[in-house]
Parts: structure tokens; sequence; C-alpha cells
């Protein structure tokens, strides 16, 4: 009998449709969790070990942050924030009004176009960055290593602008619109390229671009706007050799076929905001499906019968036991732990029995 595979070649196996001899796994949680069910996440981490990491490193700070008696705020989740006001690496202040629960932008720094010319990305903050232990980390783990996040064009424009008024900006002011997308971009390229040079197994990419049941802004304008940016960071990580993950939330029915065509690897997405059998349709056998379960009612509404159901079900559709599955959900504040733990013991079934 064979050794057992370890949590890289498990993934690496799934992403290329290889048949792993199991559904590899990854957990996400929100700050709030390790600040009030630590016990309950330790006791899951131990009883189903996660097959893809993260590595720790050190973020660095911009001359905005520097010079503000704001705390810095932290957009790649490494520290628990609690209730009160931060500023961002470029500048827009982020309030938190509950401990352990990401805040939003509420004064962004580019509240007047007009001052779009005078808008530097924060480079010290990439220069800051410390990622001097990361190839370390990677060369001691057996688990597939994801790095940070880094390009997130569609959310930083919002963050710089607010959520407001760069929908606006994309009808009424498409030049200047397009004038801020170039900036993001070429410091978004720099990120991804800091990450590049390190060992890590595959670039985090993420947008969220999906309402309840809808994109966000028209697809015709998310093709003009943002997909050649994507397709820009996908061929710059595959000729480096690695991977391209990418999260976005919401119902994305309308740019499915796009996901596939412009190269990402493996998808994280909210499933149930849509019709499982056209995700199947369009990426069963093309793009790797990255989790997840429900997490607006069933995972802290439901209880752990209606989530293996609930798995069972997609199983049917998106596995065939080939690969092209990783089973990943994200924790939130005060989701019991019974569920969390349903969700890991479904995808734990052999497909066989699903069937």
């Amino acid at each position: 009998m064979g050794r057992k595979l370890n949590g890289r070649e498990l993934v690496k196996k799934a992403l290329e449709f290889d048949s792993p001899e199991r559904v590899p796994r990854d957990l996400w949680w929100l700050p709030a969790v390790e600040m009030f069910q630590k016990d309950e996440l330790d006791r899951l981490l131990r009883d189903f070990p996660m097959d893809i990491y993260s590595p720790d490193f050190r973020p660095g700070t911009s001359k905005k942050q520097r010079s503000s008696s704001l705390r810095n705020y932290n957009v790649y989740g490494l520290e628990s924030p609690t209730v009160g006001n931060y500023i961002d690496e470029w500048g827009s202040i982020w309030e938190v009004r509950e401990d352990g629960v990401l805040g939003e932008v509420k004064s962004p720094v580019l509240e007047d176009l007009k001052d779009l010319r005078a808008l530097e990305p924060p480079w010290e903050f990439l220069e800051t960055t410390d990622l001097s232990t990361v190839d370390e980390q990677c060369a001691k783990s057996e688990q597939f290593v994801l790095s940070g996040v880094t390009g997130r064009p569609f959310e930083r424009m919002q963050f710089i602008r607010g959520t407001e008024n760069l929908y606006k900006d994309l009808i009424k002011h498409r030049d200047e619109a397009k004038r801020l997308r170039d900036i993001v971009h070429r410091y978004q390229k720099a990120h991804i390229e800091k990450w590049l040079k390190t060992d890590v197994d595959a670039i985090w990419l993420m947008d969220d671009w999906g309402s309840q049941d809808n994109l966000l802004i028209p697809p015709g304008i998310w093709r003009d706007f943002y997909r050649p940016l994507y397709r820009e960071y996908c061929d710059m990580i595959h000729r480096a050799n690695k991977y391209v993950f990418f999260h976005s939330d919401g119902c994305i029915e309308k740019v499915l076929e796009d996901v596939a065509d412009i190269g990402i690897d493996a998808l994280n997405s909210q499933l149930f905001t849509m019709d499982l059998e056209l995700v199947a349709k369009k990426l069963k056998g093309r793009v790797t499906l990255w989790g997840e379960i429900d997490r607006q009612y069933l995972l802290p509404f439901g209880n752990p019968d209606e989530i293996k159901r609930s798995i069972f079900e997609l199983r049917e559709i998106i596995d065939d036991g080939k690969g092209g599955v990783i089973a990943q959900c994200e924790w939130g504040k005060e989701n019991p732990a019974e569920n969390v733990t349903a969700v890991y013991e479904a995808w734990a079934e052999p497909i066989s029995r699903i069937k």
C-alpha cells in the first residue's frame, strides 16, 4: 500500500483533475471566531487537518499611515479588528463597529475626482512588506501554500472612491474611471510580482463581483473594465508556473465562461446563490470549485443534517471523483461549531456512497 498524499499533492491533483484519493480541505474563519470560539476552532483543525495554508508575513506601512494618528487597517486580515476607525495604505478611512468583524470604508481617499491627478499608489507599503520568511515556511510545509491576497482592482477602486461613487464613475465618468483603474492596475501587478518571487504554490486574487442575484455592474462594463486586468494577472502567474486562486462573492453566473477563459484555476464563490447545474455546465472539468457552502442561512441557522444533505446534493452535481473540487467554507461569527464540522464530515464521505 502506497503512502498517503500530503496536502500539497492532494490539492495539485484536484487542480489537474487527476483523481485525488480524497477531496482536499480548506477553512476560512473571521477574526471573531479566533477571538470568541478559539477552542472549537482548534478542535476542528485537529480533527480535520487542512490542506491549504497561507504563510505568515509582515505587511508594510505607507506614508499616509505613518503620518496618521489612526490605527493601520490591515485589509489582509492578519489581525483581529476591534471597534474604531482605521486608515488603509492608500489613505481611506475605515470604520469597524463590531469586534472581530471587518469594517467598511466611510471616508474614501478620493472623494472628488478632481483630485485624481494627485493620487499616488502607496509604493512604500509594498517596499516595506516583509516576505522574507515565506520561502522557509513553504519548504517546511506539506500543505499547498497560497499567497496573501493580491490583485483586487474592483474592490480597491471602491475603497479609494467609495462604492456608490465608483458605480457612478463607471457610467458617467468613464475616462476618469479608466485612469483610476490603470493606476490601481499598475500597483496590483507590482503586488503580484512581489509574491511571484516567493515559493508559494498559488497566487490569491479576489474581487466580489456579485450581489444576491446578479452582477454588481453590467457584464459589458465588467468585460470592458476588468476582464483584461484579470487576464493579465493570470498570464503573469502562469508564466511563473504557479496556480491562480480567485475569490468572488455573490451571483456571478453571467461571467462564469469568462472565469474559465481568462485562466483562473480555482474559483471560490457563493455557489448557493447560483444555478448549480449551470455552474457545473460552465466550469466542471475546466476550473476547480474551491468551495463553498451556504453561509447566509445554512451555516448560521441550519443544523448538521441539513448541511450534510445540502453538500451531498452539491456533490452529486459537481463531484465525479476525478478532482476539480476543494471542500471549503467560511466560519462566521457565532456560527455553531457543529455545523462547520458537518461540512467536513459530508465532504469526507466517499463519492461512491454519495452517488
